[in-house]
């Protein structure tokens, strides 16, 4: 599910490309924000029908070995329990999954080799052989093996990586939250569900409020520019605007912008949220630079009523 923090990073990537852009084109920096926004969708979809492509790699393997010369018995009678796990079933039958990976024309066709070398480790593990060998052949047990497999084999898998930042620029950045909704949603389903079911997980928390927030902490940020950047130099005595990194510049601006335009947000919540993003993408001295400014002057737009929070317990 995407949160507060990721629609900030977002944000945060997006006002750089603006500010470093000689035309500053803000409708064109909002369009792609928005395109990235939608691709996660779409790797989310790609994400779950690599689930399936497993299934179908050990039904090729299986028919193959069947049309050997030499065949065993083995060869001839496999185990397919596998290949008949239910949670495969669920989803190759449910009708908006299908109808998702038809309009996004979705397939691992042309990576077929990739996804035949993460099934033979797959096969290779312990995890998969005790899968097939012991157990009651209940629903939870299918749904354990996927989840396991997704995360040892899937998760971390670096040639798969390289794969899903070929296909779209935005897919690197998202792919930590779909592999958690691709998780969620096969711990979810329900040995009862039908093709009809509503089995997808939302990645909005609310979809609505998370784009508003979204589009106006990145138009609001722009537009008043001029007003943060000036209150950022009046608390940072001694410092010339270009001696401050842009990367620092851009959080501390996002940042006044949230505590000065959304009343909802705790202003506590919004210094914690930026001083962490300081942390993942600027240098290692901006955490405490960051904190000092927003910190000297969250009290000094508090006192001059230029920060002014609605709701119980939003003030502090």
């Amino acid at each position: 599910m995407l949160n507060r923090r990721y629609i900030r990073v977002k944000v945060f990537q997006a006002l750089y490309k603006y500010y470093q852009s000689s035309d500053r084109d803000m409708v064109a920096v909002e369009k792609e924000l928005m395109a990235s926004i939608n691709k996660i969708n779409e790797l989310y979809v790609y994400m779950l029908l690599f689930v399936l492509e497993l299934r179908d790699c050990a039904q090729k393997q299986q028919n193959h070995a069947k049309e050997k010369k030499l065949a065993t018995e083995e060869d001839l009678n496999p185990n397919s329990r596998f290949i008949e796990n239910r949670v495969f079933k669920i989803l190759d039958e449910n009708t908006l999954f299908k109808k998702m990976v038809e309009n996004r024309k979705l397939s691992w066709y042309l990576e077929e080799s990739m996804v035949k070398k993460i099934f033979n480790k797959i096969k290779e593990s312990e995890v998969y052989g005790k899968y097939l060998y012991t157990g009651n052949g209940t629903f939870k047990e299918d749904q354990e093996i996927l989840t396991k497999i997704y995360k040892k084999f899937i998760w971390e898998y670096e040639l798969l990586h390289h794969h899903i930042e070929e296909k779209s620029i935005y897919w690197m950045d998202d792919l930590a939250i779909v592999n958690v909704a691709v998780l969620k949603t096969i711990s979810n389903l329900k040995e009862t569900d039908q093709p009809e079911s509503d089995i997808l997980t939302d990645l909005f928390k609310d979809e609505k409020d998370d784009r508003a927030f979204l589009k106006e902490l990145l138009a609001k940020t722009a537009a008043d520019d001029t007003l943060y950047e000036n209150q950022i130099m009046s608390a940072a005595k001694n410092w010339e605007v270009d001696r401050i990194a842009i990367l620092d510049m851009i959080l501390m601006k996002m940042a006044l912008c949230e505590m000065q335009n959304f009343s909802g947000i705790p202003i506590k919540v919004s210094l914690n949220e930026y001083i962490e993003l300081s942390k993942d993408y600027s240098t290692p001295k901006s955490k405490t630079f960051i904190n000092g400014i927003l910190d000297k002057l969250a009290g000094q737009l508090k006192t001059s009523g230029e920060i002014v929070k609605t709701g119980r317990g939003l003030v502090e």
